[in-house]
């Protein structure tokens, strides 16, 4: 029988703001703080449970589950672990920050865990509007590093395609930073010359040029306490690279026309979709500058590689352009926006629901409503099933689930790794796609 975690422990837990539990080394809930019966309902008492079936409607540990297990982690490593994971609450699924930390009875062993759950500021997986939704591996492998970066002050750069949401992405690092309640300032450094690029961050004295009819505070000042953020970073004129890596390695600036040297106390978070590896190659950006922006990389997942997700972001993306209308996709227009490759990513999956909302005079969205190249691409992806040696479903008439067992055959047939490296790449839990195959079987 497991011992009780000491009194003390106990105690002490209470006191804290944070949400708190102790589970033993079987995964069961020994105890579990005010701040944590507050954040996650006091109905049902979790004392006894497991911490997976409680935190996440599992059967199984969630290494079994194809998620990462902290306290399976803190096991082996007998150290400290944190992770990020889907959590819920009362209010639906959103992501957490836990920290799980070993502590030993009195010969040494390890006996219980204390787990802290932190939210994560703006992210969830379903049952909220966020900024950013999500669950796929790739998109939860970016959460993961927001998470480990915001708390700090280092400057990040953000890489990605257009239309994976950058500025969104800075946004939720500044919200989950000491910074959140300073300004967010964005500026788009596409199409401005380096003068203009001079003027609008660092600003100007009265008499600076033509023009300047008084003195102008730029961007810089108007974030201060706050996060600035460069987006189209490649962009910049290279007369003006070397003005930016001077504030960022002294962090001082002068407007333009002025002589006194001003301090800022921003935290610079930059983008850009370009190559600046070659760019720095070619001349045309500065090395010096690379290496002191890229200091914390984070790589943004287009869309395709995230194609899981398209449910959860076209529901979430249909509640903001056509808010109060409560449309749903019919599963044929589902399934072609599944099958399309977004070369725009989600900025395009937003313009093509928000024209299938003006298109649409009912409650359903289909197929006829979307674009002719989305609706193209849903034929293409049933005719290539088909092909595929896998039961071909027609597009028009094709259900939700004849597309996703056609779909899932057709994975099966060309995957050659264990059923965890599937899960991974269908975005979903080993549990999940075990559960779909008895599904497929049963059709079969």
């Amino acid at each position: 029988m497991t011992a009780k975690p000491p009194v003390e422990l106990v105690d002490y837990l209470e006191t804290l703001p944070e949400p708190h539990i102790v589970c033993d080394v079987h995964y069961r809930i020994q105890a579990a703080n005010r701040a944590y019966r507050r954040d996650f309902g006091a109905d049902l008492s979790p004392i006894g449970q497991t911490c997976y079936a409680v935190s996440h409607r599992y059967d199984a540990p969630c290494d079994k589950a194809g998620e990462t297990c902290p306290l399976k982690r803190s096991l082996v490593s007998g150290q400290r672990e944190r992770v990020l994971h889907l959590h819920h609450t009362p209010k639906g699924e959103t992501y957490v920050n836990i920290e799980l930390a070993p502590v030993r009875d009195a010969s040494g062993a390890i006996a219980w865990f204390v787990e802290k759950i932190e939210p994560l500021s703006g992210p969830h997986g379903e049952g909220q509007a966020p900024a950013l939704v999500g669950r796929a591996p790739a998109f939860r492998r970016m959460l993961e590093l927001i998470a480990r970066v915001a708390p700090s002050d280092a400057t990040v750069m953000l890489q990605g395609e257009s239309g994976t949401g950058k500025e969104l992405v800075a946004k939720a690092i500044h919200d989950a930073s000491r910074r959140a309640a300073r300004p967010f300032i964005a500026v788009d450094c596409s199409g401005l010359t380096e003068t203009l690029f001079e003027s609008e961050l660092f600003g100007h004295e009265k008499g600076a040029f033509t023009g300047a009819s008084s003195r102008r505070i730029g961007l810089v000042e108007a974030a201060s306490g706050g996060t600035l953020f460069l987006d189209e970073l490649g962009d910049i004129p290279l007369g003006m690279q070397v003005k930016l890596l001077r504030l960022l390695e002294t962090g001082t600036f002068r407007r333009v026309g002025g002589n006194e040297f001003l301090q800022a106390d921003v935290r610079l978070i930059s983008a850009t979709h370009r190559n600046l590896r070659a760019m720095v190659e070619e001349g045309r950006f500065r090395q010096d500058l690379y290496y002191r922006l890229n200091t914390f990389p984070i790589c943004l997942p287009p869309l395709r590689e995230r194609a899981s997700d398209i449910p959860l972001l076209a529901e979430a993306l249909l509640a903001r352009v056509a808010p109060g209308r409560e449309l749903k996709l019919s599963d044929a227009a589902l399934g072609c926006l599944m099958a399309y490759d977004y070369p725009g990513n989600v900025r395009e999956l937003r313009n093509v629901l928000e024209r299938a909302t003006l298109l649409c005079d009912g409650e359903t969205i289909l197929p006829e409503h979307l674009p002719l190249e989305v609706q193209t691409a849903g034929n293409d992806g049933a005719a290539k099933v088909g092909a595929g040696g896998t039961a071909s479903v027609p597009q028009a008439t094709a259900t939700l689930a004849e597309l996703e067992a056609a779909v899932l055959r057709e994975r099966l047939a060309a995957h050659r790794g264990n059923r965890k490296s599937l899960a991974a790449e269908l975005g979903i839990s080993e549990r999940t796609l075990y559960r779909r195959l008895r599904r497929l079987k049963a059709l079969s």
